[in-house]
């Protein structure tokens, strides 16, 4: 799977030019936002006040709130947020309501953290409202072409409700770097490469640039592309060598690394050379899994991207989904079974945001209880982010994301694949 092609933007991408474009998204966006926006529920109004940028100020009451760290579920529960921050949270008749505070009817429905996708490819503004529409208020980006991922970070931070809180992940770093040679000068020597980027020096390379134009993680392959007929997913394109040398240059400057990958000794590859997550993993062993049951690397086995292969119109990709759709789900039951830590992440990209909803429905498939596959999209997730003192509950000192849901997730859990209301920051999207 992994990010589509776009276009290149039509000049050079300073690191002034992300912050700017992100800003001219934030406005061009804002005006769009309301009329692309889901209409209000008729059922859970919304009385407004004037919200600051960077957060709102919301009281959200009367539903069902559960707690993915604890299980524990409060009814007729109140969640105060100020600023975009949880202030106060509990029953009705336990917090204090803010006199004159903007009030998000949520009786008769559930309320659920805002969920994360820790693989996502967004390259556009309306991808990145999709997603939170869809309910993931945070994401990690599996990597863009053009570096759009580090725009859509900083649109989320001036217009919460038009984008997740996102962990940006740059250009790829792979043997063939296509047009994204084209996302900074500092690329386009590589060019020169006959064998594309291998060397030490070229991957130290490609990790900088992304670096220095201020990517959070670093994304990797191990293994060709699944969703590309004319690949192997079993072909490694890395060694181990060359993958620790990706996530040296990576930690020195403290950041980790993802790795797309699917054969077995793929697998075994990355984990050794020391990524701090596997993404897909398909035909992962469970040598592997006990080694990331060590070493705490985390597994996004992207299983709502392979289940979308099964029902491709290409018939070698159709086919190819159907046969390691099956075997994902006893890889990712086997992971849990040992302790790996997990965490939902749809691999969307080309134009098309699936639900992370979806990707717990398919844990769940996959044999994992109902709260455990909630966590993998909650605080699972969120501690792979690093933001597992904000994000991923909904208590004191947390983010305040929320998303309502009719019905309870605990007995059905597809309930999170359709939000009715989506609040990011304070902010009712």
């Amino acid at each position: 799977m992994c990010v589509e092609a776009v276009p290149p933007p039509p000049s050079r991408l300073t690191r002034r030019g992300v912050l700017a474009g992100a800003a001219a998204l934030a406005g061009t966006v804002a005006a769009a936002g309301a009329a692309t926006a889901a209409p209000a529920d008729p059922d859970a109004p919304v009385t407004r006040r004037g919200a600051g940028v960077r957060g709102g100020d919301l009281v959200i009451e009367g539903g069902t709130l559960l707690d993915p760290a604890t299980g524990e579920v409060t009814e007729n529960a109140v969640v105060v947020i100020e600023d975009g921050t949880v202030r106060a949270v509990g029953r009705r008749d336990r917090v204090t309501v803010p006199r004159d505070a903007e009030v998000l009817d949520a009786h008769g429905r559930w309320v659920v953290p805002g969920l994360v996708d820790a693989h996502i490819h967004l390259s556009t503004a309306a991808e990145a409202r999709s997603a939170v529409l869809k309910g993931a208020t945070s994401a990690r980006s599996g990597s863009t072409s053009f570096f759009q991922d580090i725009a859509v970070r900083d649109l989320a931070r001036h217009s919460p409700a038009l984008a997740p809180r996102l962990t940006a992940a740059g250009v790829f770093v792979t043997p063939d770097l296509g047009d994204s040679l084209l996302a900074d000068p500092e690329l386009t020597p590589l060019v020169r490469l006959k064998d594309g980027v291998r060397s030490a020096e070229a991957l130290r390379r490609v990790v900088e640039v992304n670096l220095d134009r201020g990517a959070d993680v670093i994304k990797t392959r191990v293994n060709e592309r699944a969703g590309l007929p004319e690949q192997d997913p079993l072909a490694q394109v890395y060694s181990h060598e060359q993958l620790a040398e990706i996530v040296a240059a990576a930690r020195r400057r403290g950041k980790g690394v993802l790795c797309h990958s699917y054969s077995e000794q793929g697998c075994h590859d990355a984990v050794t050379a020391g990524i701090r997550s596997l993404e897909h993993g398909a035909f992962v062993g469970e040598r592997t899994l006990r080694e990331m049951r060590r070493r705490g690397t985390y597994f996004t086995p992207t299983l709502t991207a392979i289940a979308g292969l099964a029902e491709s119109t290409d018939p070698i990709l159709a086919e190819r989904g159907r046969a390691y759709l099956p075997v994902l789900k006893r890889a990712v039951l086997a992971a849990h079974d040992l302790g790996v830590p997990l965490a939902a992440g749809t691999d969307s990209s080309g134009g098309t945001v699936r639900p992370i909803g979806r990707e717990v429905e398919l844990m769940r498939a996959a044999g994992l209880p109902a709260l455990d596959a909630i966590r993998t999209a909650t605080t699972g997730a969120a501690r792979l982010l690093g933001h597992e003192r904000t994000v991923g509950r909904l208590a004191r000192g947390f983010a305040g994301d929320a998303i309502l849901v009719d019905g309870d997730p605990l007995s059905d859990v597809t309930t999170l694949t359709r939000p009715v209301r989506v609040v990011r920051a304070g902010v009712p999207a």
